[in-house]
């Protein structure tokens, strides 16, 4: 097997190879640490790549296959954690220059899952400043390129997760999504994102965003997403809102496809602006589950009229807790995070608090409504990427901090904790990537992965790759 379809090579299979002694972990981490050397100063998809400690448990995960050792479901698969996910091992910097250098003294719980079944922790991914924007630029790291063209947007806090898929630095990385974070890296970088149900997967420490971060994996199969959900998943004391449930066997039940199922297609929640180039090619993947046996729909979605108003509010009220560091660090900061700190500055208490209100209604309405239907397939977002030195793309209305505009499918789904995905679609004219989201019932993790997996079937992604050299 030559380096490049090594690089590219899936979780699944790579384990498998490794589980028969077919793939060295130590010939496979060298081989992906080379293609990294060539290509990640043109992506800057790390923020910290931990090289030698990762060299070192390769070797430690080939001698225990050698001595006949239990070898876990990720034994000697490298993985990446984003740079706001807690790590003892490496810095864990938010991609902020208040915080460079900050090493915690504890993991998320998600880590030591991983690192029990033998995974390899390649390095920390970067991220915006505090996770605040969709554009793949932090303070801290500068801008995280595209896979599919340099200088262009890799989309949200989780841009160096979403990159590293793409570019091929191994085959699983986790992601963080408030509000889009993980699907849209997925859109704009052409891979597999899963933003589960709320609580799926653990997250500590507890989000004060009013529990709207989820974590979840960044991958270019959907096997692959659904093998490192299942290890990723389960309750933590820690998190007091994760789910009692341990995972279903997601990998197992991909197969079963979607015969029969009610799917809802919104091209644009009824007040979404949508660029033609993605509203054609999403209008063209919708077809595919149709051809699975699924029915299919065009639907109004009355409930999301409250949506742009209320994440709008919402997202500048919890970035005020950031107001304390302005002080010292304003003049070293992203002036959009800065403008949006400012903006919620002088909403009062009460405002919040109804607000909430809202919201909670805006959120029973989202899950009144999916008692009817299955699925919802929307467009992951609404714009392809675009220049990562703006928060906008050129032909959008500017705002100093509102890149929500062109995200407008991503967040409600943050709100009423439902579980959505993203996956890739079709190329604009200008080649780059377009995704297709798949939301589904709260809890219905394996359902979305199953519709995920029939559209992978039906129209394959995995084989693009982006000529990055």
């Amino acid at each position: 097997m030559d380096a490049e379809t090594l690089a590219f090579t899936p979780a699944v299979t790579a384990a498998e190879m490794i589980r028969t002694k077919q793939l060295s972990p130590v010939e496979y981490l060298q081989t992906l640490l080379h293609r990294i050397e060539a290509f990640e100063p043109r992506v800057n998809a790390f923020v910290h790549l931990d090289a030698g400690p990762a060299m070192a448990a390769a070797k430690q995960a080939e001698a225990a296959l050698m001595r006949g050792d239990r070898i876990g479901r990720l034994h000697g698969v490298p993985v990446t954690i984003k740079d706001l996910a807690f790590t003892s091992s490496m810095p864990t910097q938010h991609g902020t220059k208040i915080f460079a250098g900050h090493r915690p003294t504890e993991d998320a719980p998600f880590v030591p899952r991983l690192l029990a079944e033998g995974a390899i922790l390649l390095g920390k991914t970067t991220t915006s400043e505090f996770g605040w924007t969709g554009v793949s630029r932090s303070p801290l790291t500068g801008i995280t390129h595209n896979p599919w063209k340099r200088g262009f947007n890799a989309g949200a806090s989780s841009a160096g997760a979403g990159a590293g898929a793409a570019a091929g630095f191994g085959p699983l990385h986790q992601g963080s999504d408030g509000a889009g974070s993980i699907r849209m890296p997925a859109h704009f970088c052409g891979v597999f994102g899963l933003k589960p149900s709320f609580g799926r997967v653990p997250y500590y420490p507890v989000s004060v965003g009013d529990l709207t971060s989820h974590n979840g994996p960044l991958t270019r199969t959907v096997a692959d997403a659904a093998l490192m959900m299942e290890v990723m998943s389960g309750p933590d004391v820690l998190d007091h809102t994760s789910l009692e449930a341990w995972p279903a066997h997601y990998l197992q039940r991909l197969h079963e496809g979607i015969k029969g199922k009610r799917i809802a297609f919104s091209a644009n929640l009824d007040h979404a602006r949508v660029d033609p180039e993605v509203a054609a090619l999403v209008q063209a993947a919708v077809r595919r589950f149709t051809e699975q046996g699924a029915d299919v729909e065009s639907v109004a979605t009355p409930w999301a009229a409250p949506g742009p108003e209320l994440i709008r509010f919402f997202w500048a009220a919890h970035l005020t807790r950031l107001k304390p560091h302005l002080a010292k660090w304003e003049a070293h900061m992203d002036p959009g995070l800065v403008a949006c700190i400012k903006a919620g500055e002088d909403y009062k208490v009460s405002e919040y608090q109804l607000m909430r209100e809202r919201k909670m209604a805006y959120v029973a309405d989202i899950h009144r409504w999916f008692q009817d239907w299955d699925f919802l397939l929307t467009p992951s977002v609404s714009v392809a990427a675009f220049p990562a030195e703006h928060l906008m793309p050129s032909h959008w209305p500017h705002h100093d901090w509102d890149w929500v505009s062109w995200a407008e499918f991503s967040y409600p789904f943050n709100m009423s904790w439902n579980p959505a995905a993203s996956v890739p679609c079709g190329f604009t004219a200008a080649g780059l990537p377009v995704g297709l989201q798949i939301a589904g019932r709260r809890f219905d993790d394996l359902g979305v992965l199953q519709a995920a997996a029939a559209f992978e079937q039906a129209q394959p992604w995995a084989d693009k790759r982006p000529n990055i050299g």
